[in-house]
């Protein structure tokens, strides 16, 4: 059977909270975990650090956001997002249908 792949969009507030890499590694993590659920990233962009509109710890009220354009099997959305969700780098993330 010959899974179809679509194209996301996926945004993603990283946490550099006590964190020594760059924002360039950070991205390249979240990028290998794009990769394990067998997508291919096509493109990407920073939209830099902003304030959280409701955050959720007063000690970190804003992150750098980043834009992550890939291409994956369709099924792969919730597979991705419960790995950023035990990805300590990921703060928060929201994957789109692009």
């Amino acid at each position: 059977m010959n899974q179809t792949n679509k194209n996301f969009k996926a945004t993603v507030i990283l946490d550099t909270r006590g964190r020594s890499e760059t924002l360039d590694e950070l991205v390249e993590s979240v990028k290998g975990e794009i990769a394990a659920v067998s997508g291919e990233v096509t493109g990407f962009e920073s939209l830099g650090v902003r304030d959280f509109s409701r955050p959720t710890d007063r000690k970190y009220t804003a992150g750098p956001f980043v834009q992550i354009y890939f291409t994956a099997p369709a099924d792969c959305n919730k597979h991705l997002l419960e790995r950023f969700r035990l990805n300590r780098i990921v703060y928060q993330s929201l994957i789109e249908a692009a």
